[in-house]
C-alpha cells in the first residue's frame, strides 16, 4: 500500500490537506469520500517521510485523550468524536493517523486495534489501557486517567529538562574556558616564564607540557569526546549487554543514581496502578511495565518477578526475591496484597516518589549553580597561579 499527500475539500467548502495510505488513486478517492472529503490533487510520498511527520508529542496525546473523554461523556459516538478531532488537529502527521484510525473503525476494527497500527504515536501501555477500557465499558474513564498520567509525565520531563539545562550550559562554558586558556594563553605565558625562570616548578612544567600537547593536537581534544560519545551510543544501541551494563551503572551513580531510581519507581508504580485499576491482571501489568521502565536492569527484574508469580509465588515475595525494590515499595505491596487494594497502595508509592523527585530536583538546582561556579573559579585560579606565581617570584627578586 502506497502513501499519498492530498488536498481535498470538505462538505463546508474548506480546504483540507494531509497524508493517507491507499492502494492507488481510485482507492485514495474512495477513502477520502468516506471521510467526507472530495479529492482535488494528490501525489505519492515515501513512507519514511510519512513516518517522520507522524511523530506525536505528549501534549498532543493529552489533547487527544481530553477531547475524546469529554465528547464521549457527552454522548457523542466515537466515530463523530474522531472526525471532529481530525478536523481540529494542527499536526498533519497526527491528523493522518486519526484519519486512518477513523477509517479502520468504520471498517470494523476496535479503537485499540486501530491504534495498534501506529506504535510511533501510541505505546503499549496506551493501547493496553484503551483495550481494557473497551472491554470494561469504561473508555471515557480510562481516557481521563491517561490524560492525567500524560500530564504527570510532561511535568516530570519539564523538571528534568529544567534541572539539566544549567549544568550542561555551565559545563560547556567551563570546558571552553579551560580549552582556550590551555591552547592560547598558557603557551604564550609559558614562553615568557621560561625566559625569566630557568628552573620553573614541576607543576608549572607539567602544565606547560600539557598545554603544548593540546596546542598541537587541539582537534583530537575537541573531536575526541564527541567521537567517544557517539561510539558509546552506537555500542549501547547495538549491544544488549552494553545497554545492561550502562543501565546498571546509571543506578549506582553517586547523586544521579538515587534520583533515576526514584523516577523509575514513580513511573512503574503509576503505570502499574493505572493498568490494575483498569482491570488488567497482575501478570499483564508486570509484562507491560517491563517495556516502560526505561532501564534494562529493572526490566530483567520485572521479567523474573512475572516468572515467579506465574509459578505461584506471592506478589510481595516475588518482588522481594529480586532484591531490587526498596522497603517502602515492598511494604506497600504487602499491604495492598493483603487488603486487595493493590492499586491504592501503588498510588501511594507513586505519590511518595513523585514528591521525592520534585524535592530532589529542587535541591539539585540550588546546589548545582554555586558548585559549578566554584569549580570554574578554581580551575582558572589554579591555571593562572601555576603560571604567574613563579614569574612573580622572579620579578620580585629583581633590584631596580
Amino acid at each position: 500500500m502506497a502513501s499519498f499527500s492530498y488536498r481535498a475539500i470538505d462538505e463546508a467548502g474548506q480546504m483540507m490537506s494531509g497524508n493517507i495510505d491507499a492502494t492507488n488513486a481510485v482507492d485514495l478517492e474512495l477513502r477520502l469520500r468516506r471521510l467526507g472529503l472530495d479529492l482535488i490533487t494528490f501525489e505519492s510520498i515515501k513512507k519514511s517521510a510519512l513516518m517522520r511527520a507522524s511523530k506525536v508529542s505528549r501534549k498532543e496525546l493529552i489533547t487527544f485523550c481530553f477531547h475524546m473523554d469529554q465528547l464521549m461523556r457527552a454522548g457523542v459516538p466515537i466515530i463523530d468524536a474522531l472526525a471532529d478531532l481530525r478536523d481540529t488537529v494542527d499536526n498533519a502527521g497526527f491528523r493522518q493517523i486519526i484519519a486512518t484510525i477513523l477509517e479502520d473503525i468504520e471498517g470494523g476494527l476496535r479503537l485499540s486495534d486501530a491504534m495498534a497500527s501506529h506504535p510511533q504515536a501510541f505505546d503499549q501501555v496506551f493501547i493496553a489501557l484503551i483495550r481494557t477500557g473497551e472491554q470494561a465499558g469504561q473508555l471515557p474513564e480510562v481516557l481521563s486517567k491517561l490524560a492525567e498520567n500524560l500530564k504527570w509525565q510532561d511535568e516530570l520531563a519539564s523538571q528534568v529538562q529544567k534541572a539539566m539545562m544549567y549544568p550542561i550550559f555551565a559545563g560547556t562554558v567551563i570546558l571552553g574556558v579551560v580549552f582556550m586558556l590551555m591552547v592560547f594563553l598558557v603557551p604564550q605565558l609559558g614562553s615568557t616564564m621560561k625566559t625569566l625562570t630557568p628552573n620553573p616548578p614541576a607543576a608549572t612544567m607539567a602544565l606547560i607540557a600539557v598545554s603544548a600537547v593540546m596546542s598541537k593536537y587541539w582537534y583530537l581534544f575537541l573531536g575526541g569526546p564527541i567521537v567517544a560519545v557517539v561510539a558509546l551510543l552506537v555500542i549501547v544501541k547495538t549491544s544488549d549487554e552494553a545497554k545492561y551494563r550502562v543501565d546498571g551503572l546509571m543506578l549506582k551513580l553517586p547523586i544521579m543514581g538515587p534520583l533515576i531510581t526514584k523516577i523509575i519507581l514513580a513511573r512503574f508504580s503509576t503505570y502499574f496502578a493505572l493498568m490494575y485499576q483498569s482491570g488488567l491482571s497482575v501478570l499483564d501489568c508486570i509484562h507491560v511495565s517491563e517495556k516502560i521502565v526505561g532501564n534494562r536492569v529493572v526490566e530483567q527484574g520485572l521479567v523474573r518477578i512475572g516468572r515467579e508469580i506465574n509459578e505461584g509465588t506471592g506478589i510481595t515475595q516475588a518482588f522481594q526475591n529480586v532484591r531490587m525494590f526498596p522497603p517502602l515499595v515492598l511494604r506497600m505491596l504487602k499491604v495492598g496484597e493483603s487488603t486487595g487494594a493493590l492499586d491504592t497502595s501503588l498510588l501511594n508509592v507513586s505519590y511518595f516518589y513523585n514528591r521525592e523527585v520534585k524535592e530532589t530536583m529542587g535541591k539539585l538546582q540550588e546546589m548545582i549553580q554555586p558548585i559549578l561556579t566554584v569549580v570554574l573559579g578554581g580551575v582558572m585560579i589554579g591555571i593562572l597561579v601555576t603560571i604567574f606565581l613563579p614569574m612573580y617570584d622572579v620579578i620580585s627578586k629583581i633590584k631596580f
